[in-house]
């Protein structure tokens, strides 16, 4: 699926981008000086390694289950619940399940 988001287009973000076995699917939806929207797909197993941001992100799961390690604290969240990482905290994401989540960053 090569789609591109168009202005004033509706969407289904679950829709819009698909697992791939054994990776981290990622899709750039708006990205502007103040901040980005981006999809991701997890394939079970996988995730991103511990790291930080300096800016906030507010994270939504829209299918399956992710485990989300904020400071230390260990998240799990599934299919519409939605979780802040706060900036300059060292996070990780990883797959229970499959899971796809949109990700949209604030840059201040």
């Amino acid at each position: 699926m090569n789609k591109e988001a168009e202005n004033s287009s509706s969407f289904k973000a679950n829709e819009f981008i698909e697992y791939a076995d054994k990776s981290v699917v990622s899709k750039t939806i708006i990205k502007k000086p103040s901040g980005n929207i981006s999809l991701f797909a997890f394939d079970k197993g996988e995730g991103l390694a511990e790291h930080s941001s300096p800016h906030e992100a507010f994270v939504q799961i829209t299918d399956g289950t992710a485990e989300i390690n904020i400071g230390g604290k260990l998240h799990r969240l599934s299919s519409g619940e939605c979780i802040i990482l706060p900036a300059d905290i060292p996070h990780s994401l990883s797959a229970a399940e499959r899971f796809k989540m949109i990700l949209t960053m604030i840059k201040s």
